[in-house]
């Protein structure tokens, strides 16, 4: 790695000294320098453009060009007369100003090249074609290479350090709540542009009186070659490797016209390529947004979901899936729109694991489990849209989204405390969740809006334990009740919780002037929940048993009415003056809620007001500074109130408080955000405060001898704490691309085990550095390295991990018709307690197509060439420590048919 970098920066050095600078000040024609102004250089000799530059707020611009070289500069001003000029380098540095006039005629210069980067307002433009090299093949393979652009972990789409909300396709949905899809199947030769909509309203009509910073929105402008036609990909393929055969197929499919569009997107494979995991099917929201999000109040409706063991990095033992999503757009008029889609997934996957669990504050003994699980998942969601709007005054929206799905994992672990455990988990739960909104400007002074969201959700997690070795669970089965004569304990937890939610709010706004307006909310959020759980055992006999626990009074069951609700008035003030925008603001709530259980009924009704504060500082037309404060109150779902005891799983029990309060929040959000393409530099920094005062904790009480443990909720008196930070700097050297990132978090909890309170901090230390190459003919290297450092500390017994991870990525384009990409990572895991495991991942692709215009191609791909089959990971909970041994796939040699239509 070390000679790999120093030969990379040889090679970038030795190009930068066969440059010279040309560097001046763009003005007007009384003298004023222009900011954001357009430079660009083309190579008199091969007619390509060899460098650019946007002018900073001072009017000056810097291009780094070949010595000895013929060029032709353009210099261009949105309302300026384009202008050009040939110039011949030497061995020196030139210095060059240029004064532009306002176009007043319709003769222009004819501007032969785009810019590859253009900044109007707060929408960035990417010309897709300056940044290829004839390698990419999806949209992601251009993203990587934007400035100020970046793919993270999970394969979604970041700008600023904020996650992109959602994909556009010639300004129509594609798959409206998720970029992962757009970045993993768009082609990346149909891409034209890549805007990047910053501060972006959903609502024309909204868009001068609301706050917008946090929503980003990508737009993609496709060639016209690709447009009112049918264009994509379908590959086939197939291999072999130890245990069976391998396969895959892909159809995506698009079309594109003024009137509709179509999208479908189809994946078969067992090889590991996972096209939508289950992780990505509960993120997807589906473009919805609550009301009240902004309201200051947070309810939670639980999380009722089985405890699904998660892929790693999309990595498991082995992995079968099936996918498919359709996208649809149709405009039958100019004021009407008519959107939707569906999105059907299916896997079947086998997972290994073996773990060590230690107990830092307890004499609970360590705990070594060998696990073997089968996962079977079909997810399926739907969703409906219309907007309606007839004028520029009136749109009403509506959207429908339903979600179905039929889940059921089985474990088989082998445990140094409990033996052989067989675990049974299925679920199928539904919700359908409704849209609408109407928006009404009155006049030119006064705006309205209503927006109401309901939710119907119904789930019903079922989980059963059998251990065989009845004497490892024979004091904790004595305590929870169950019986102990039988050939092992065969435990069950039946639940069903079934949730309806309305959320409505009316906003009225008054615009006083075009730097300042009113904002008055009214709003209500109404939540209704039913809980119904049984604790019971298989008996050998083949009946059922309910237990009666020593604990708890002996109750295992519930059935539970929870309902909640907040009317809040909300009044807010923005205006501008100079760099500043102020949006204070106050909201004020009446909540009730009530929970009937076991012949009781517990209310809590209150008035509470909460202030919220935002200061945004427009430093320069791209650079900016934004402070929020927010004053939060937080609320639990119906499971924290439910009484009776709730199976876990085998070794963790639950039962609630039904007198439960809420909890209140204090959060700041500081970020800075700057893109210089004088410099051609992009900094972004953000940091986040958190404070939370009578939260919900949980007293941890384990059954002594063994890791059984019992949990119940209290409102701690102690305030918990949490601080993260994260920021970026990139800059661009003539073809080097160099980066620096850092993450930071910090938490502070207070725990309570066995009646001992005890305070839990946690460190999580995130450093990345990246060089990469941007040339248009050469090969282009990536070289990264990713430092993380975890430390827990539970009450003064400190644990430490690190990971250490350097990367290569390396393609090439050979003779126009071959392409090579190969990527290798090296992972170094290291702990206090002794622990150490390195493993690396190498993977290469050799892909044939006789010309950039040919249907035809031909690849072989090799995953995990290495054939590593395991990984280590690490995890800290309030209460414990894991190191995992991970499972993974072996070495796959595949080889694909790709037709491009």
């Amino acid at each position: 790695m070390k000679h790999l970098l120093t030969a990379l920066l040889l090679i970038v050095a030795s190009y930068s000294f066969a440059q010279i600078k040309v560097e001046g000040i763009v003005k007007d024609s009384i003298g004023n320098p222009l900011d954001l102004a357009n430079v660009i250089a083309i190579n008199q000799e091969t007619k390509a453009l060899d460098s650019y530059g946007i002018t900073n707020d001072k009017g000056r611009y810097k291009l780094n060009l070949k010595k000895n070289a013929s060029y032709k500069l353009q210099v261009s001003y949105i309302g300026m007369k384009s202008f050009e000029e040939i110039i011949n380098t030497k061995e020196t540095n030139i210095s060059k100003s240029f004064n532009l006039v306002e176009d007043n005629t319709l003769d222009t210069v004819e501007l032969i090249y785009e810019m590859p980067v253009t900044i109007k307002g707060d929408t960035i433009i990417y010309n897709a074609d300056s940044f290829k090299n004839g390698t990419e093949r999806k949209l992601e393979d251009i993203l990587k290479k934007l400035p100020g652009v970046e793919i993270n972990d999970d394969g979604l789409i970041e700008v600023e350090g904020k996650v992109v909300s959602k994909v556009m396709v010639e300004g129509k949905d594609f798959f409206d709540g998720d970029s992962k899809l757009a970045t993993k199947n768009i082609p990346a030769n149909a891409v034209d542009k890549i805007e990047v909509l910053k501060n972006h309203a959903e609502i024309g009509q909204l868009s001068g009186v609301q706050n917008n910073q946090d929503n980003i929105v990508i737009n993609i402008k496709l060639k016209e070659g690709k447009k009112n036609f049918w264009f994509g990909t379908v590959t086939a393929g197939g291999g072999t490797s130890d245990d069976n055969e391998l396969y895959l197929a892909q159809p995506k499919l698009f079309y594109y016209s003024p009137e509709y569009s179509v999208n479908f997107i189809g994946d078969i494979n067992n090889i590991g390529e996972v096209a939508f995991t289950r992780r990505d099917y509960y993120n997807f929201t589906g473009g919805f947004k609550n009301p009240s999000r902004q309201s200051g109040t947070n309810i939670s409706l639980g999380n009722n979901d089985l405890g699904f063991l998660t892929l790693q990095n999309n990595k498991a033992k082995d992995i079968n899936t099936k996918f498919g999503a359709a996208n649809f757009s149709f405009a039958p008029n100019k004021a009407l729109d008519i959107s939707g889609f569906g999105i059907f997934s299916s896997s079947r996957n086998e997972l290994q694991e073996n773990n060590i669990r230690t107990y830092p504050n307890s004499a609970t003994p360590d705990e070594t489990t060998n696990n073997n699980t089968s996962q079977k998942s079909d997810l399926a969601m739907l969703k409906l849209s219309a907007k309606y709007k007839p004028n520029t005054n009136n749109q009403l929206d509506y959207d429908i989204l339903g979600r179905t799905s039929k889940e059921s994992q089985y474990q088989n672990t082998l445990s140094s405390l409990f033996g052989r455990i067989n675990e049974f988990e299925e679920s199928n739960p539904f919700s359908i969740n409704q849209n609408m909104n109407y928006y009404y400007t009155l006049n030119d002074k006064n705006i309205f809006s209503f927006e109401a969201q309901h939710l119907l959700q119904d789930e019903n997690p079922f989980y059963n334990a059998f251990l065989e070795e009845n004497s490892s669970y024979l004091s904790s089965g004595g305590v929870l009740g169950f019986t102990p004569d039988q050939q092992g304990y065969s435990i069950a937890q039946s639940k069903r919780v079934k949730s309806n939610q309305v959320d409505a709010k009316l906003d009225y706004w008054n615009i006083i002037n075009d730097k300042s307006n009113i904002n008055i909310t009214v709003g209500n959020l109404y939540s209704s929940q039913k809980f119904d759980s049984n604790l019971f055992e298989f008996l050998d006999n083949g009946t059922t048993n309910t237990p009666i626990p020593s604990i708890n009074n002996g109750l295992t069951s519930n059935h539970i009415n929870y309902t909640f609700n907040d009317v809040y008035l909300g009044l807010h003030y923005r205006f501008i003056t100079g760099k500043f925008t102020f949006t204070p603001g106050v909201s004020g709530h009446v909540y009730s809620t009530k929970n009937s259980q076991l012949g009781s009924t517990y209310t809590d009704n209150f008035f509470r007001v909460l202030p919220d504060f935002n200061t945004r500082i427009q430093l320069k037309k791209s650079e900016n500074i934004n402070i929020n404060y927010s004053m939060k109150t937080d609320f639990t779902d119906v499971s924290q109130l439910a009484r009776g005891l709730v199976m876990n799983n085998y070794n963790s029990f639950f039962y609630g408080i039904p007198t439960l309060e809420s909890a209140l929040s204090h959060n700041v959000n500081l970020s800075y955000f700057s893109f210089n393409m004088f410099n051609y530099t992009n900094v972004f920094a953000n940091i986040n405060y958190n404070k939370s005062i009578n939260n919900i904790r949980n007293q941890s009480n384990f059954i002594p001898g063994v890791t059984v443990n019992t949990n119940t909720p209290f409102n701690s008196g102690f305030a918990d704490e949490s601080v993260s930070a994260s920021g970026r700097i990139q800059r661009t050297f003539g073809k080097l691309r160099a980066t620096g990132s850092g993450n930071f978090s910090y938490s502070k909890y207070n725990n309570f085990q066995d009646g001992i309170r005890s305070i839990s901090e946690n460190y999580t230390q995130t450093y990345r550095a990246q060089l990469r190459t941007n040339f248009k003919t050469a090969p282009n290297v990536e070289v990264s390295y990713r430092h993380t450092i975890q430390d827990a500390d539970f009450n003064s017994n400190k644990t430490q991990s690190i990971t250490k991870t350097p990367s290569v990525n390396f393609d090439a384009l050979i003779w126009k018709t071959l392409t090579f990409k190969t990527d290798y990572t090296y992972n170094n895991f290291s702990n206090d307690t002794g622990n150490k495991n390195s493993y690396e991942f190498w993977n290469a692709s050799l892909a044939y197509r006789k010309n950039q215009d040919s249907k035809w191609e031909f690849e072989l791909k090799a995953t995990n060439l290495l054939d590593t089959r395991s990984q280590t990971n690490t995890n800290t909970t309030d209460f414990t420590t894991s190191v995992t041994d991970y499972y993974i796939q072996p070495r796959f040699l595949t080889a694909r048919i790709i037709y491009s239509l």
